[in-house]
């Protein structure tokens, strides 16, 4: 009977060992395909994120191949990955999910690349609640598109959040609304090993990118290498 009961336990502990590394590899997998749709987008001749706005950014959210039929299937349109501007550079990427709201009439079946630049405190403060809906106290609007395009109109000045969509190698500014992003708290724990919350990687910075997911925050360097001076930048905590 012992010799039973020890052959499970030991079969328990393999099966959760082999899915375990089985989701840690999907997530690496997505930390690799962010930053290549990022890429990308930033290597287009003449259709890319503004690089004054990317300097000015707080954060940057990217979500690879979101589908529409996540949501139907799972209520979840996608998973990304979200890396902050830290005095030391780029954070280690937090694992995020975005679902609901509208993305427009440009998802049908097709796979749409999402990018989001978190463009201020306030911005930061809500990407790290339990729950932050964009266009609910957060305001966001599509962002403006072309290397040479002017970062100084008001609805670039005002936003929280400015989006971008890339679909079918067309990339343009999104409207998004009611779009609810939540941190990813399973593959966070599959890439770092442990429990650890997106603010421990987003605010405090004193953890260090994962290996296999550095190529997210490497990549964001390589476009803004911008590091934070100010102690503005600093994300005020729950109370």
């Amino acid at each position: 009977m012992k010799a039973k009961i020890t052959i499970f336990a030991v079969t328990l502990i393999l099966l959760f060992t082999v899915t375990a590394l089985a989701d840690k590899k999907e997530e690496l997998e997505r930390a690799q395909k962010a930053s290549q749709a990022f890429k990308e987008i930033m290597d287009a001749p003449d259709q890319a994120i503004p690089n004054e706005l990317l300097d000015r950014a707080y954060c940057v959210a990217v979500f690879p191949s979101v589908k529409k039929g996540g949501f139907v299937v799972g209520g979840q349109f996608g998973r990304g990955l979200i890396s902050c501007r830290k005095t030391a550079g780029w954070s280690a990427p937090a694992y995020f999910t975005i679902g609901g709201g509208s993305f427009g009439l440009q998802i049908g079946a097709q796979a749409v690349d999402l990018v989001l630049l978190i463009m201020n405190e306030d911005g930061v403060n809500g990407l790290l609640k339990s729950k932050f809906e964009i266009g609910a106290g957060a305001a966001a609007t599509a962002g403006p598109v072309g290397r040479n395009v002017s970062a100084s109109t008001d609805a670039t000045l005002n936003a929280q959040v400015l989006s971008y969509s890339r679909s079918k190698g067309v990339f343009a500014g999104l409207e998004l609304k009611g779009s609810v992003i939540k941190e990813d708290e399973d593959a966070n724990k599959d890439v770092y090993g442990r429990a650890v919350s997106a603010r421990e990687l987003l605010d405090t910075g004193n953890i260090k990118p994962a290996s296999g997911v550095r190529i997210f925050s490497a990549t964001l360097t390589k476009f803004s290498p911008r590091r934070v001076t100010s102690k503005k930048a600093t994300v005020k905590k729950k109370k």
